[in-house]
């Protein structure tokens, strides 16, 4: 997931995170970046293929704003 310049949160999937992340900085990535910036990745889950990773996103694009952050913050933060 990542946290958007207008505070939106952006959930996708891929194998490349680093790749990814810099394709949407460069407006190459997905439509939802047009008019908005990426800021940061807020969660990561890892351990799921092709199938299982479609489903956790759309799981989670079901989620209500406040339903995202709490699981953001449920993730112990590495410092």
């Amino acid at each position: 997931m990542i946290l958007c310049s207008d505070n939106s949160i952006y959930t996708g999937i891929t194998n490349n995170l680093p790749r990814r992340f810099k394709q949407h900085c460069d407006q190459q990535g997905a439509k939802y970046f047009r008019g908005r910036q990426p800021v940061k990745i807020v969660y990561v889950e890892q351990g799921h293929g092709r199938s299982s990773a479609s489903k956790r996103e759309s799981a989670i694009k079901k989620l209500n704003h406040n339903e995202k952050l709490l699981l953001i913050e449920s993730v112990p933060q590495k410092n």
